[in-house]
């Protein structure tokens, strides 16, 4: 099983993991793949979204490590790694096109050329600079690692992902709060969330087999875009005391 892993990752151009803040990303390869032609963004597009990701990093670390230090608790900030194409982490083979909160090492790592497109379609779509898309990529997965140092995580992983969106709500309130967020974030926060909706479950008429197929998406998702988009607006209506119970004592 190892052999084959590592031998898929060989094949799908196994990325060399750096650190946010080193100066260059370095790639065993470059992946065939159509989603992310080069054309689609420039490096000048990652640069400046690892750019708007790093300051939203060390502001969403600033914002928890205040909060748990309220709870009498310590926020261990998760780091943060960049990679393209694929990755080995400690929690398995990362795919291109993702993001991902892994708990062994405490990190949240991050496809950057995924990240950078998703940010340049949101500024297409509503004429902003659509930072807010990436920055909101890495909330979600910050929300992951603060509910998980809390211990309030649920066998049923769209819990886990509701609660994620809702700490990224809570994190874009403070940030309103703090004067920082700027104009069209909201409008891109929102996008992004939309645009990582689950699909809608394709049904094939049989009431017993379309039974399952909506419990497995109720349960085993994200969200549709329109679950995603109200539990992040419980966040940034409500802050963190709107997503977990550790904040309402």
């Amino acid at each position: 099983m190892r052999a084959s892993i590592a031998r898929w990752a060989r094949q799908a151009g196994l990325a060399v993991i750096i650190a946010l803040t080193s100066a260059t990303t370095i790639t065993a390869a470059q992946v065939a793949d159509p989603s992310t032609a080069p054309d689609e963004v420039s490096e000048g597009d990652i640069e400046a979204s690892n750019g708007k990701i790093k300051a939203g990093y060390g502001a969403l670390v600033s914002m928890w490590s205040a909060d748990f230090q309220q709870l009498g608790v310590r926020f261990m900030a998760p780091g943060l790694l960049r990679y393209r194409g694929a990755a080995r982490t400690s929690c398995g083979v990362m795919p291109g096109n993702n993001a991902l909160y892994c708990p062994s090492r405490n990190a949240i790592y991050f496809d950057e050329v995924f990240v950078a497109r998703q940010a340049k379609a949101a500024a297409r779509a509503l004429g902003t600079d659509g930072d807010m898309v990436a920055v909101g990529i890495i909330a979600h997965e910050m929300g992951h690692a603060v509910a998980m140092q809390l211990g309030e995580t649920s066998p049923v992983p769209y819990e886990n992902e509701a609660t994620a969106d809702c700490l990224a709500g809570a994190f874009t309130q403070q940030s309103r709060r703090e004067g920082t967020l700027e104009a069209g974030d909201l409008e891109e926060a929102f996008f992004g969330m939309a645009a990582a909706g689950d699909p809608t479950p394709q049904y094939t008429g049989n009431r017993r087999i379309d039974s399952r197929i909506s419990l497995r998406a109720a349960l085993l998702g994200h969200g549709t875009r329109e679950q995603r988009q109200t539990n992040f607006k419980a966040g940034f209506d409500g802050g963190p005391r709107a997503c977990l119970t550790a904040f309402r004592g």
